[in-house]
């Protein structure tokens, strides 16, 4: 770090989310090249080399930056629909639709998708990409490449189903792969793709999208090819009470259970939703560091019901936050979680003991960097991380009289983002993109929103 170039940020209230949860009322953070040198309380140290900018963070929070552990990217330009339905008639309804994507689509999709989640905040963002229609182009290379032209770090969960309507599950026939074309594929994308360095950019993940869209053998040839390529696993699990009850008819046995049979629980493994959980459950994803995204927005949308969050992080389950798909949470924001983690899970049985403001900023950061396999790079500001971070504005007539910033980015309103870095590198100046021009992503994901409607409209 001797001879990189260093950005310094001072004057700011810090919440480092360490283990032992340090902050700063008010403090500095030295960046080298992509990583960070130091941070602590006041001043930054005297007689820095090399220093090329210097921050003012002034009425700020300064805190690592938002990770994001389960989105569909696809579905940005299928917002506000099906407004009114639960998951299963919401699958029913839409997967017509989602079949009928294309490369173009998917790339202007995930433009929008990463556009909104890093102007509020995200620096880590994935997606669970799981719909590949006959002759849809390469739509992991648009997703992937779309990523890296906002500059955020990325992992591509690569999604497969082989269990389409002639099989009993949701999906067209003709928007499902074969068993072994979907292994091939997935196996490529790995291949092509994965960076397990340090600092990777971007990395991909082995994906089947969930019990009743996928096959057994899919399940188990998968996690086996996960395990022999050395990546992470991903799936849907325990989402709703009628996906419960699918695998006790077809399976004899429930989610949980049918996953470990599968192969699906290890450290290596994170699933999206997990509502539906008893304390066996609970136990069986501790035991083996099975990790969660919790999607607060996305379950209370369809219905689905409240993660027992609480118990699973006493427990000591890794825990993450999830935008989900928009077609399922039209805002797309992750920072908005947040709040909405925090609020639903003390509906539950926990009440106002469920959560606090720095649980669920943890969720948002450390515990989203366990989720996806990097806390030792990421998810809390400590020297030799890399540098990955937010500056939050709190000074505003929205925030400025709520003394502890932690609670006023919590459980305030959105907190504008004065800068946001990934890999040392700024992407967002004062709540806009630095890496893409907004208007544009605007116009082309309403443009390809309307030709995917034309489309599916003709059958």
């Amino acid at each position: 770090m001797a001879a990189a170039q260093r950005i310094v940020i001072e004057n700011g209230a810090i919440a480092t989310v360490d283990a032992d949860d340090t902050e700063y009322a008010s403090g500095h953070v030295v960046l080298a090249g992509n990583r960070i040198e130091s941070v602590g309380a006041g001043k930054a140290p005297e007689g820095l080399e090399n220093v090329v900018r210097r921050i003012d963070a002034s009425g700020h929070l300064v805190t690592p930056g938002l990770i994001n552990t389960h989105h569909h990217f696809y579905q940005w330009i299928t917002r506000g629909l099906a407004t009114d339905h639960n998951l299963f008639d919401w699958l029913v309804a839409l997967y017509p639709v989602w079949a009928r994507i294309d490369e173009p689509m998917v790339r202007a999709a995930a433009r929008g998708s990463l556009a909104m989640m890093a102007r509020g905040g995200v620096t880590t963002a994935m997606d669970h990409h799981y719909v590949f229609p006959q002759g849809s182009g390469d739509l992991s290379g648009a997703i992937i490449g779309a990523a890296r032209d906002m500059g955020v770090r990325f992992t591509l969960a690569r999604g497969s189903m082989d269990r389409s309507e002639k099989d009993g599950g949701l999906p067209p026939d003709f928007a499902v792969e074969t068993l072994d074309g979907a292994l091939a594929a997935t196996e490529e994308t790995v291949r092509r793709h994965h960076d397990s360095s340090f600092d990777a950019m971007t990395q991909v993940a082995v994906a089947p999208c969930s019990p009743f869209s996928v096959s057994t053998e899919l399940m188990r040839d998968g996690a086996q090819l996960a395990r022999r390529l050395g990546v992470r696993l991903h799936t849907h699990g325990s989402e709703t009470v009628e996906e419960e009850k699918f695998c006790h008819e077809l399976f004899g046995m429930g989610p949980t259970d049918y996953f470990e049979s599968t192969g699906w629980l290890g450290e290596d493994v994170w699933m999206a939703h997990c509502v539906h959980m008893n304390d066996s459950d609970i136990a069986a994803f501790a035991r083996t560091r099975t990790g969660v995204a919790h999607c607060p927005s996305s379950n209370a949308r369809l219905a689905a019901g409240i993660a027992r969050v609480p118990d699973m992080l006493a427990a000591g389950v890794p825990v993450g936050l999830g935008v989900d798909g928009t077609a399922s949470n039209e805002s797309g924001e992750l920072h908005t979680e947040l709040r909405n983690a925090l609020l639903i899970n003390r509906l539950g049985a926990h009440r106002e003991a469920a959560l606090n403001a720095r649980q669920a900023l943890r969720l948002g950061t450390y515990g989203g960097a366990q989720v996806l396999g990097r806390a030792a790079e990421t998810g809390s500001l400590e020297p030799g991380k890399l540098a990955d971070l937010v500056l939050w504005k709190l000074d505003t007539l929205a925030h400025a009289s709520i003394a502890d910033p932690v609670t006023a980015l919590v459980f305030g309103a959105a907190a504008p983002v004065t800068a946001s870095f990934v890999d040392g590198r700024q992407i967002v100046e004062d709540g806009r993109l630095l890496t893409a021009d907004e208007d544009a992503i605007a116009r082309s994901t309403r443009d390809e929103a309307q030709r995917l409607a034309r489309i599916a409209a003709q059958g």
